[in-house]
């Protein structure tokens, strides 16, 4: 048997929605989905009696364990796809995000899914229609139903299956050859050649405010922080833990983020765990990184001097302002904000990696420090900057950019942006004689950068300054974003 055809995306399988006549394939496919817990659905031209009869013969499946029947006698002639399927998800009192469509007609297939619908197109010899790979999944017989349910059906606690963990990882490529022992199914350790590297960077932070991108999230957020030592980004581990409930799907989602972002930045995976726990109630991501730097070229904020210019990229808050719009978007258009603005405020999750303006400081001989945002925002991130750089920070208020959509999102939920996580801006400290170099070089990647302060006497401490005149600076003691969760 063929393994099916996945498009990807998270599933959470609830009922399965069959536009099919009732064969003995297809009963032995119920009785399957049955045993899972999946409620069951018919759209079909036939009657509602001979359906029921077919499906229910042998008191394999019992008539209440069919939830609807959408038959000729429902059905108006041409009544569209999208409105049975709604109708027949709000008789079951299932989303229809949740519904399993399986049909062999790519027409509905299509109608399917822009009712929102889980899709699946049962491959005939006779279709060579080139829009049969619109479905979510791909099967070649209703048998293979199974392997697609298996996908969608939450997951017993405890670790992830082992064939599912060989699935997931046999898509990665391990082609860095300085990794002895790659990630596996009975390994449990990773094994690192160093020898030729001069100084080892180590990172971990785990992801806990986001749960859309999760994975995105983890491999940037610590490649940052190693590439603000003036590191390389070499090598990650993940542990991933999930609540009771989640899928294989939207766990090998995950692991397509993983693959993805660690492939974009020249990072292997090498080691990790994946749990299904009951002691979270939302998907978590820790994240451990590690690079390499020659000792020569490594950023220590020990560097920083009075007199040297302090510089921020970007805007702040890029990162929650993305985090806000994906997790709150409801919330936000019920408070007036427009379905475009809160889409654009969700690319901001594009430019939450600050490697490229890094990468240039990092080569820069004027650079003393560098220091990225994460939880906190620009607050915290300049406080911790003045401890380990043992010198007080002045900073003009009135220069620190904000974008106006981040403006606009903050104002509405009442929080500052200030101390909004804000990973996707860096702080660097370099030179005054090296400052306006190092700044039309990172302005000629792409990258906005303000001087918004100074480096000031030692010792430790943020002194604001507004229109010259100094002003209070704010104190958090969490991060903003965690009103939004209370």
């Amino acid at each position: 048997m063929e393994t099916p055809t996945m498009k990807i995306r998270p599933l959470h399988i609830q009922a399965a929605l069959f536009r099919l006549e009732p064969t003995p394939a297809l009963l032995e496919a119920s009785r399957y989905l049955v045993s899972k817990g999946v409620r069951l659905g018919i759209i079909s031209r036939g009657d509602a009696d001979a359906i029921r009869q077919n499906l229910c013969n042998g008191g394999s499946i019992r008539e209440d364990e069919l939830d609807v029947i959408v038959s000729r006698h429902e059905i108006i002639p041409h009544q569209a796809v999208a409105g049975l399927i709604r109708r027949a998800a709000q008789k079951m009192k299932v989303a229809v995000e949740r519904v399993m469509f399986i049909s062999p007609h790519t027409s509905e297939i299509q109608a399917a899914q822009r009712a929102g619908a889980i899709t699946v197109w049962i491959r005939m010899a006779q279709d060579s229609d080139p829009a049969a790979s619109a479905g979510d999944f791909e099967i070649g017989n209703i048998a293979e139903i199974k392997d697609v349910a298996r996908m969608g059906i939450p997951l017993p606690s405890g670790k992830l299956p082992n064939r599912l963990l060989k699935d997931f990882l046999d898509q990665f490529i391990f082609d860095d050859a300085s990794v002895l022992i790659n990630p596996g199914v009975g390994e449990d350790i990773a094994a690192v050649d160093i020898e030729s590297q001069e100084v080892l960077i180590l990172k971990s932070d785990p992801i806990t405010f986001a749960t859309d991108s999760i994975g995105q999230y983890a491999v940037i957020v610590n490649a940052n922080d190693i590439a603000t030592s003036g590191a390389i980004p070499r090598w990650f581990l993940a542990t991933l833990f999930f609540p009771c409930g989640t899928t294989a799907s939207q766990i090998h989602y995950v692991f397509e983020e993983l693959k993805s972002f660690c492939r974009q930045s020249g990072i292997t995976l090498c080691g990790g765990h994946t749990e299904i726990t009951d002691a979270v109630n939302r998907p978590i991501v820790a994240g451990m990184m590690a690079g390499t730097v020659a000792r020569r070229n490594m950023i220590d904020k020990r560097r920083m001097e009075k007199g040297d210019r302090v510089l921020l990229t970007k805007g702040v808050a890029v990162e929650g302002t993305a985090i806000i719009a994906r997790e709150f978007g409801g919330r936000l258009k019920k408070l007036g904000m427009a379905a475009s603005e809160i889409d654009r405020c969700r690319q901001f999750l594009d430019n939450i990696s600050i490697i490229t303006e890094a990468k240039i400081a990092a080569a820069a001989a004027g650079t003393s420090a560098m220091h990225d945002i994460t939880e906190g925002g620009l607050v915290s991130a300049l406080e911790e900057l003045s401890i380990a750089g043992g010198h007080s920070i002045r900073v003009d208020t009135d220069r620190i950019p904000v974008y106006p959509e981040t403006e606009k999102i903050c104002s509405l939920l009442g929080i500052n942006p200030l101390g909004l996580i804000g990973s996707g801006s860096l702080l660097i400290c370099c030179r005054r004689k090296s400052c306006q170099k190092l700044r039309e070089e990172i302005a000629a990647a792409g990258v906005p950068i303000t001087p918004i302060g100074e480096v000031m006497d030692r010792g430790q401490g943020i002194k604001a300054y507004k229109r010259k005149k100094q002003a209070p600076w704010p104190a958090f003691e969490v991060d903003e974003i965690t009103k939004l969760f209370i």
